[in-house]
């Protein structure tokens, strides 16, 4: 991966204390928008990750495969970009 790990780190890091700390306002019965709302901040933490890497992805991985010869890997690696966009879509 060619995307900042510490970063990368950093913001997995920080979804996963406030998946626990969703997990305790849960099991303490807690007021369900407040939960909500803990719910769309780590959302939101884990789609600027996916935005870092996916990034990382073009700018290197992506722009590498074009660059060459190999119409292949060209064909790949547009699939892949293509793949991910249907997925974020949905």
């Amino acid at each position: 991966m060619k995307a900042s790990t510490s970063t990368i780190n950093r913001l997995l890091k920080t979804a996963k204390g406030q998946l626990e700390g969703i997990l305790k306002m849960v099991e303490e019965d807690r007021y369900c928008v407040d939960v909500s709302n803990q719910i769309l901040a780590t959302q939101a933490i884990l789609q600027k990750a996916n935005k870092e890497i996916l990034r990382s992805h073009i700018k290197c991985c992506v722009k590498s495969a074009l660059e060459s010869d190999n119409e292949a890997e060209k064909d790949i690696k547009i699939e892949e970009l293509l793949s991910l966009l249907d997925k974020i879509g949905r």
